[in-house]
């Protein structure tokens, strides 16, 4: 019987989940519960062939998980045989947790602790590790931080230039996120290459509704995008990225906003929709084709801030070996990466357009034969990273 992982990512309002063969790398089902708390909450699962869904209200996230028990028993999944233990996926591990972490209670009590410091990620995975300790209380729980990639970045590049009392006092810094999604991609972009990892300067663009960019040299990290929370560097679905700080104490002393306020709208109503009105690409797509002004702005802001940073990352890598685009944008949308890497030819990096164009969904090359530079996508697979980290730790 093949070993097996479940791999939960507890959000404020819904829980995804994954139950993997880390020896394999296959994913035996893939489910989420979602709008917890709400009147319309659904729950689906897809099982092998089989898919269930589910579309009774969801109290709280102790009947999320429930909901997905459910769900694998209707779909005839046998949960239990070769299951070894539950993986967490955790936004921020603070300045202390980097590495994969049998979860006790001593460490649930940090992790609340660290809620101060990503209090819209951090809050609901505690509840759901909570949640899940209890339903599978014989089974080793593992916390795994999106933060851990980025601990060890190079002092100049994770400083902040503020009051360095201030800043040690507080634990502020840049943590870095999506790192197991960067460390992932960067490995299997190796492989593709075969190449050695160590070998290798990397630009690598992790690009979904929360998007980041990394800087990996030898398979090392020495830049990231995202900050002391994932609301700084590029712009995002819903989140504005990097802002003058400024905007901060002007809407508090002019616009009469509240901290919480201005926190909720920079994180929920900026980016993509905020700008443009729009989350999903497709949409802002067949706005854009419409004649919409606003989505064209949006679409331009977002293009323009990304290419900032891949010049940016440029000149701190000197040279880069291979481009790498990933997540829901970065795998899916051949716009975003022709006018990203466009008039770059001097800078070594020439797209292919028939293989950028291309629907396919596997790992492949993009970059014209003649490209200094190796421009990739690689499908990422943060969950299969969670499991065999669950298995490195257990």
């Amino acid at each position: 019987m093949a070993r097996t992982v479940l791999v939960l990512n507890s959000g404020s309002s819904s829980v995804k989940f994954q139950l993997v063969e880390p020896d394999t790398g296959r994913a035996v089902a893939n489910g989420i519960v979602e709008r917890i708390g709400e009147e319309s909450s659904s729950a689906s699962l897809t099982y092998g062939e089989r898919e269930v869904t589910r579309d009774d209200p969801v109290a709280d996230h102790d009947a999320a998980l429930r909901a997905a028990f459910d769900l694998f028993d209707a779909a005839g999944a046998d949960l239990g045989t070769g299951l070894v233990a539950v993986g967490h996926r955790v936004v921020h591990g603070g300045p202390d947790l980097y590495r994969p972490t049998v979860i006790d209670d001593a460490l649930v009590g940090k992790l609340e602790e660290l809620a101060t410091l990503a209090p819209l990620h951090n809050p609901p995975a505690v509840l759901g590790i909570r949640v899940a300790r209890k339903a599978l209380p014989d089974l080793p729980h593992v916390a795994v931080f999106d933060t851990a990639y980025f601990h060890d970045l190079p002092a100049a590049a994770a400083t902040y230039a503020i009051d360095r009392d201030i800043a040690e006092q507080w634990h502020i810094r840049r943590y870095g996120f999506h790192g197991t999604s960067h460390r992932y991609v960067s490995e299997q972009a190796a492989l593709f290459l075969d190449a050695p990892l160590s070998s290798l300067s990397q630009l690598v663009l992790h690009l979904g509704n929360g998007a980041s960019a990394s800087a990996i040299l030898g398979g090392r990290p020495v830049d990231t995008s995202m900050g002391l929370t994932p609301m700084e560097g590029l712009v995002m679905g819903t989140r504005s990225g990097d802002i003058d700080p400024g905007v901060f104490a002007y809407l508090w002393r002019t616009a009469g906003m509240a901290v919480d306020e201005i926190e909720t709208m920079l994180n929920k109503r900026a980016g993509v929709r905020g700008l443009g009105g729009e989350i999903d690409f497709r949409l802002l797509h067949q706005r854009i084709q419409s004649g919409d002004e606003q989505a064209q702005l949006a679409y331009d802001v977002y293009i323009h801030r990304l290419r900032k940073y891949i010049g940016a990352y440029l000149a701190l890598l000197g040279s880069t070996d291979v481009v790498v685009f990933t997540a829901g944008v970065g795998e899916n949308d051949a716009a975003v990466r022709r006018d990203a890497l466009s008039g770059m030819g001097r800078l070594g990096i020439e797209l292919d357009e028939h293989l950028n164009e291309s629907p396919s969904h596997a790992a492949r090359r993009i970059s014209a034969e003649t490209s200094p530079t190796t421009v990739l996508v690689i499908p990422t697979n943060e969950e299969l990273a969670i499991a065999r980290a669950c298995l490195d730790v257990i």
